[in-house]
């Protein structure tokens, strides 16, 4: 099993969810090599947390996008974490690129209650589980330089700032989704009434 080396001087950017193409992480990359390459002085490292299940080709491609853009140093891959929430614990921010719609988005969801800055594309359910610029950010969904544009901005914030927005988040997400869960019951009272 391989383990996480964590450098305390760098910036910790998370990508989770599984190798596949819709969930962004090739734009990832190259949002990555254009933050490199007009950022000098931002020190970050990247994980891309997923499974290729069975999806080797696509993994394979993402490595060589990695090694052509020079980025080994800057980016990892991990397969698979048993607990989940320390992979969130020790990000400084948490990015969900998906190219395509989801109708939930349950990484911007997860990053709040983690108390984490979230970056997320402005597709799917991610439009209305984040604030924008309150409990997270939105980048235009399959542009680099948003997204790179946004991970520089919010590198760049203060921690007092970041953890500010963490503790926005964590208030959004028990708010919200204590309202579905009351919502729900009441619907169910109501179907028995009937």
């Amino acid at each position: 099993k391989k383990k996480w080396k964590i450098d305390d001087t760098k910036k910790l950017i998370l990508l989770p969810g599984r190798l596949t193409s819709w969930k962004g992480q090739e734009m990832f990359i190259e949002s990555l090599n254009l933050l490199k390459k007009n950022n000098s002085d931002i020190n970050f490292h990247a994980v891309i947390l997923g499974n290729d299940q069975g999806r080797n080709i696509y993994k394979k491609k993402l490595v060589r996008l990695v090694e052509q853009y020079r980025l080994v140093n800057e980016i990892s891959f991990i397969d698979h974490l048993e607990l989940m929430p320390i992979g969130y614990e020790i990000s400084d921010v948490v990015v969900s690129s998906s190219i395509e719609p989801e109708a939930f988005g349950r990484v911007s969801v997860e990053a709040q209650a983690m108390e984490k800055p979230i970056i997320a594309s402005n597709i799917g359910g991610s439009n209305e589980t984040i604030i924008n610029e309150k409990t997270g950010f939105l980048f235009d969904a399959g542009n680099i330089n948003s997204l790179s544009t946004k991970l520089s901005e919010i590198l760049n914030l203060s921690e007092v700032t970041l953890n500010g927005i963490g503790a926005e988040g964590r208030k959004n997400v028990k708010k919200k989704f204590n309202v579905e869960k009351m919502c729900n019951s009441t619907y169910s009272e109501y179907k028995k009434l009937i």
